[in-house]
C-alpha cells in the first residue's frame, strides 16, 4: 500500500471514474479559533520564492502583510521544482520541504506544477495525481495535522518560456480538483487572479510584483474569506 493510500483509501477510488465531476472545498479558516499565530507554510517553486517580484515583495510576503500579526507566513519555495517526483527538479527532494514540515505549520499552502508543464516533465502526467497525493500525504502525518489549500499554478501569459506553457496548466486544474476533492484540501483559484493580466507577468511566467501582489489577494481570500480592509485615509 502506498503513502497516500494508507490515508486516504476509499476516496483514492473515486479517481477512476472518469467524468465525475468533484466539487471543491472553498471554506475558509475559522482564524479565531487559533490562539497562537497561525503558522502557514508557503510551499511552490519560483514563482512563489518571488522571482519576478522586487526584492521581500514576493507572494508570501505581502500575504503576511495582509494577513497581519495574527499570522506568521514562511515562505518555502524553491525555483524550478516540480510537483511531479519523476521531473527534472522534484519539490519533495529539496531541503525546503523538510524545512515546510519541521516549522509544524498549522496551515499549508501548495503551489507547484508550473514547471511540470515543462515538455520532459508532462510526459510522466499520468503520476501527477498520484505524486501531488503523496506530497499532501506527508503534511497530513504531522502532529500539527495542518489544513492544507490547494493553489491552481498560475496563468501563464501567452506561449510562456523554459517549455512552460498555459495549455498544459489548464490539463492540470480538472486534477488538482479531484485531489482537493479525495483529501478534502481547499482550493484557491491562483490562475483565475492572472488570467488577462498578461502585464503584470513580464516574461510570460513570473509574475512582477503587482503581479504576486494578486496571488497574495487570491490566497487571502482563500484562508480567511475576506480581505482586510484598507487603511483609512488620513
Amino acid at each position: 500500500m502506498s503513502k497516500f493510500t494508507s490515508l486516504f483509501p476509499a476516496a483514492f477510488f473515486s479517481l477512476l471514474l472518469p467524468g465525475v465531476a468533484l466539487a471543491k472545498n472553498p471554506q475558509p479558516l475559522a482564524v479565531a479559533n487559533y490562539k497562537a499565530p497561525i503558522k502557514l507554510a508557503c510551499v511552490g517553486d519560483s514563482i512563489t520564492q518571488g522571482v519576478g517580484a522586487a526584492g521581500g515583495m514576493s507572494w508570501p510576503d505581502q500575504l503576511g502583510k495582509l494577513l497581519g500579526d495574527k499570522w506568521e507566513v514562511k515562505n518555502f519555495g524553491v525555483s524550478g521544482t516540480t510537483l511531479l517526483q519523476s521531473g527534472d527538479n522534484p519539490y519533495q527532494k529539496q531541503g525546503a520541504f523538510q524545512q515546510a514540515k519541521e516549522c509544524a505549520p498549522d496551515v499549508v499552502v501548495i503551489v507547484l506544477g508550473t514547471n511540470d508543464t515543462k515538455p520532459q516533465n508532462w510526459k510522466n502526467k499520468e503520476h501527477f495525481v498520484a505524486d501531488y497525493m503523496d506530497l499532501i500525504s506527508q503534511f497530513a502525518k504531522l502532529p500539527s495535522k495542518p489544513r492544507v489549500f490547494i493553489g491552481y499554478p498560475p496563468y501563464i501569459a501567452g506561449d510562456g518560456n523554459f517549455g512552460i506553457n498555459e495549455a498544459a496548466t489548464k490539463e492540470e486544474i480538472p486534477l488538482l480538483d479531484q485531489v482537493a476533492k479525495t483529501t478534502q484540501s481547499g482550493v484557491i483559484d491562483v490562475h483565475g487572479a492572472l488570467v488577462g493580466k498578461d502585464a503584470l507577468i513580464p516574461d510570460k511566467v513570473h509574475p512582477n510584483t503587482q503581479g504576486a501582489t494578486e496571488i497574495a489577494k487570491a490566497v487571502c481570500m482563500g484562508l480567511t474569506g475576506k480581505l482586510p480592509a484598507p487603511p483609512a485615509a488620513k
